[in-house]
């Protein structure tokens, strides 16, 4: 009879962060996906509006978030 050895509490809180990354990996291939859809939507726009000074989509606060993302990775 083999003895299964006990997962710690700091072993699963350990993967379960650790796995948080892969999630975020993930999420931000759909992000990269919804990206190139809002650039095709916002060109196809101004082709049909070229007058137009209209936000298609909110470019300046996305990159403001995207920044906030890699102040939080560099500290």
């Amino acid at each position: 009879m083999a003895i299964k050895e006990e997962t710690s509490k700091e072993d699963l809180f350990q993967e379960e962060r650790i796995r948080a990354f892969e999630e975020i990996e993930n999420r931000l291939e759909a992000i990269k996906k919804l990206l190139r859809q809002a650039k095709i939507e916002t060109i196809k726009y101004y082709r049909e509006n070229p007058s137009s000074y209209a936000v298609v989509k909110p470019t300046d606060l996305i990159n403001d978030y995207i920044k906030d993302i890699e102040t939080l990775l560099e500290k």
